[in-house]
């Protein structure tokens, strides 16, 4: 049995380094001169904060443009519990989007990129609530991982450890960085660690202080370092403020699109720890060359070729690279930073000489046992003679001595391969096992701290240049030409060989309504015969009333009905057992925007069987979508006729029972806003209008509702939190009445951005408390508008109804049936 190749030498070789293995032909020379003084310099920083978006990134491209030191980001949590400005994705696919929009940050601002295996459960509002999430000595061990990986010379964390005015995961990350910053030289601190790190204690650590919305003072009683961030790189024709506005901006998610800062600006590191300096923050912190036998002649050697750079003809410097590399790799010593500077080092060589190296197929995704059709081309535009060209690809060796490439000439070899059965899917690798309070459980301690996967599907590529060998991986791409994007490359992923769809997530089975679930059965090699079943149903808990064999598409479609004996929610998992004896149960999801590569990951073929005898109107329900939500997709399971308005005139509403806004629609939609007075006549002719929750800048109009309020950062983040109801309330009474256990098992928060400044035409049925605080009654306002209704909450129902919270959907059946 094959195996995939892992290439893998060290576990904190960063992916950075992995994604120059298809090296552009448009290097620069300066810029290779740039990386030529980062291949000189030997210190290192660790910045460490709790989201991604959280970095200071003109503080990250200072320090590795400017001081060219080896800087990497840490980041507790992959953004999993924020919103999305972009699309419907929330929860783990957000948390996907957000690791490679960090990814592309990192590649902007030349930084790296590492995560803890804690899940971001949206807004804590301190260390304590947030550590009662998390199991902290996870965190922490991971944290003391990454320091003992890397090693930095110093730590720098974006916020402080005082409590309150700040995000509790932002809190704790500056707690668990001090901590962990005595750990790492612990040996009796996570020694199951030791087996593949040494223990290691950095200089000092800092904090990034700073005082959002005005100029920073400097407290007098404090000792700090300054870095100025708004300078001009000559070698990148850029300042540091712009790159960094550059890196910024890759947090589109997030809307965090952002303009540099023009002329001069400084950065402050509070000193916290560690040994005391007197001007600089690197005061002291040895030169990683001296400590090795032979670095000094090395470090020499590569500032001779600094010295002596030709920018004109850039192959000239090959020889005097190729002498230190020589060098380099003879040296006894094969620490972590030694071994990625010759990985560095490799990359300057193929960019010197202009290389492009790829393998590529013309299809995207493949499934353990199918055969692939590859091409490996190499293009060498330089004069200098790269021969002895091989290929080790899986249990197959590609091998001609008398391949060369030289002159521009382009060297494309087919090739053929089978992916080996026991390839595991191309999941994230944090995704593999179900998540444990809060924390994704990774059991393989290499893989803590990556951003993402190592290779699944590729090769070795190897080859001589001037008598030395190389070897580097490939990993094989999707490649082809877009109408509009030119070419285009995307991972290659591992699907399964079958894989199902549901039609709904929630299925409701509610009086008058006898919902039909499709389920269908996708074939990627050949269509096998089988049967569709249920895991946690009985066989009379379910009919399959249809079945559809589209064979064009290799689908089966199965029309299936439920009934369950008693009211209740159930999670059932449908499965495809073939005749062959394989059970198949797995749903493909792919994500795809156009700043990031596409996204593929896999999950249950599971569904939510609610049983109530909720009433519904199954009314015509208007929904105005905003930043976009699953929330139309839930009424429609309800039985509502749902419409999307796009006409945002907002002229011929009166065919609706009820709109429905969709989430932060005030602070994107901005035809919707300009229509606002339409939506208010709609009201005050006798319509009910259901908004729901927008952040309060930036909003499109100033007045949201009939009647005068704001939106405040108000929020209750337990999920589970005590309430008060006006339980006589109109929405609280019917259609369906509202009681104590509909407010049970919630998820992740009660609500967000809660309403202030109330006008007292509104009335407020909800309260909501988080422990220790007073309660918040900007949850939910009502009013009556001339013969209308109008309704705004900050209660996350963009969260509840996806997830199937019964009591949540109930209410909101409420809100709309008004």
């Amino acid at each position: 049995m094959t195996k995939p190749v892992v290439f893998s030498s060290l576990a904190f070789i960063s992916l950075l380094l992995n994604s120059l293995i298809c090296i552009s032909q448009s290097v620069p020379s300066s810029e290779i001169y740039h990386q030529l003084l980062q291949l000189k310099e030997t210190k290192r920083v660790l910045y460490v904060a709790a989201h991604p978006d959280d970095e200071n990134t003109q503080l990250i491209s200072t320090l590795r443009n400017g001081e060219h030191v080896e800087v990497a980001y840490l980041s507790l949590t992959r953004g999993d519990g924020g919103q999305n400005l972009l699309g419907k994705e929330l929860g783990i696919e957000l948390g996907q989007i957000r690791t490679q929009e960090l990814l592309r940050a990192r590649e902007t601002d030349g930084g790296r990129q590492f995560f803890t295996r804690a899940m971001d459960f949206g807004y804590s509002k301190n260390p304590d609530e947030t550590l009662q999430n998390w199991d902290k000595q996870k965190v922490l061990s991971d944290v003391v991982w990454v320091v003992r990986s890397f090693r930095p010379d110093i730590i720098i964390t974006r916020f402080n450890t005082i409590p309150g005015g700040n995000h509790g995961h932002h809190t704790t990350s500056a707690i668990l960085a001090e901590e962990a910053f005595d750990l790492a030289a612990d040996p009796t601190a996570f020694s199951e660690q030791l087996k593949f790190v040494e223990t290691w204690q950095p200089r000092r650590i800092f904090w990034n202080s700073y005082n959002f919305g005005g100029e920073f003072e400097a407290n007098p009683k404090e000792k700090y370092a300054i870095f100025q961030v708004g300078d001009y790189n000559s070698l990148l024709g850029k300042t540091y403020s712009q790159i960094a506005a550059d890196s910024r901006t890759m947090h589109k998610s997030q809307g965090f699109g952002a303009t540099a800062r023009i002329g001069a600006a400084e950065d402050n590191l509070q000193f916290i720890k560690g040994e005391s300096f007197k001007t600089s923050a690197f005061e002291g912190i040895p030169n990683r060359w001296e400590e090795v036998e032979g670095g000094k002649n090395i470090e020499s050697l590569i500032q001779r070729v600094i010295d002596d750079f030709n920018f004109i003809a850039p192959v000239s410097n090959l020889n005097s690279l190729l002498d230190v590399r020589a060098k380099l790799l003879a040296l006894a010593s094969k620490t972590p930073w030694v071994l990625e500077k010759a990985e560095k080092l490799d990359q300057l060589i193929f960019e010197i000489l202009g290389l492009k190296m790829e393998f590529v197929t013309n299809q995207e995704l493949g499934y353990a046992g199918e055969a692939i059709k590859a091409s490996l081309v190499i293009n060498n535009p330089s004069s200098v003679l790269i021969n002895d060209i091989s290929l080790q690809l899986l249990s197959t060796y590609y091998s001609d001595e008398k391949r060369t490439t030289l002159n521009n000439e382009t060297l494309q070899i087919p090739i053929e391969f089978e992916i080996p059965e026991n390839t595991p899917l191309s999941q994230p690798y944090w995704l593999v096992n179900p998540v444990v309070d809060a924390i994704y459980d990774v059991k393989d301690q290499q893989m803590i701290g990556k951003p993402f996967n190592d290779m699944k599907v590729g090769g070795d590529l190897t080859f001589k240049i001037e008598g030395q060998e190389f070897k580097t991986a490939i990993p094989l791409e999707y490649k082809y030409n877009d109408q509009v994007d030119g070419e285009v490359k995307q991972p290659f992923t591992i699907v399964p060989e079958i894989d199902l769809e549901v039609s709904d997530q929630n299925v409701f089975l509610i009086s008058d309504l006898n919902p039909l679930v499709t389920v269908t059965v996708n074939f990627n090699g050949e269509m096998k015969e089988g049967n569709l079943t249920f895991k946690n149903l009985q066989n009379y808990e379910f009919e399959i009333v249809g079945v559809e064999e589209k064979l064009s598409q290799k689908k089966k479609l199965f029309q299936v009905s439920f009934k369950l004996d008693k009211n209740e929610k159930r999670e059932v998992v449908a499965q495809y057992e073939t005749a062959e004896g394989g059970t198949f149960d797995q749903v493909t999801h792919r994500i795809s925007y156009k700043h990031i590569p596409n996204l593929t990951y896999f999950s249950s073929a599971s569904m939510n069987l609610i049983q109530e005898d909720w009433k519904i109107s199954g009314a015509k329900i208007g929904y105005i979508m905003g930043a976009g939500d699953d929330v139309p997709a839930v009424l429609s399971s309800l039985g509502y006729q749902v419409t999307e308005i796009n006409d945002y005139s907002l002229v011929n509403l009166s065919q609706y029972k009820s709109i429905v806004v969709g989430i932060r629609a005030y602070n994107t939609n901005a035809e919707l806003a300009a229509n606002q007075a339409n939506l208010m006549a709609y009201v005050n002719n006798g319509g009910t209008v259901v908004v729901q929750y927008n952040v309060s800048r930036p909003l499109l109009i100033e007045n949201l509702g009939p009647y005068p309020f704001s939106i405040s950062r108000d929020r209750v983040t337990v999920e589970n939190s005590p309430f008060e109801a006006d339980w006589d309330h109109p929405i609280l009474v019917g259609p369906n009445k509202i009681t104590v256990a509909d407010f049970d098992d919630w998820i992740q928060e009660r609500g967000l951005y809660f309403e202030a400044n109330i006008a007292p035409e509104y009335s407020t049925p909800l309260s909501f408390q988080d422990p220790g605080e007073d309660p918040l009654k900007g949850s939910l306002i009502y009013a009556k508008y001339g013969d209308g209704i109008y309704i705004y909450t900050g209660i996350s129902f963009f969260r509840e109804l996806p997830a199937g919270v019964p009591g949540a959907i109930k209410l909101f059946i409420n809100l709309i049936e008004q």
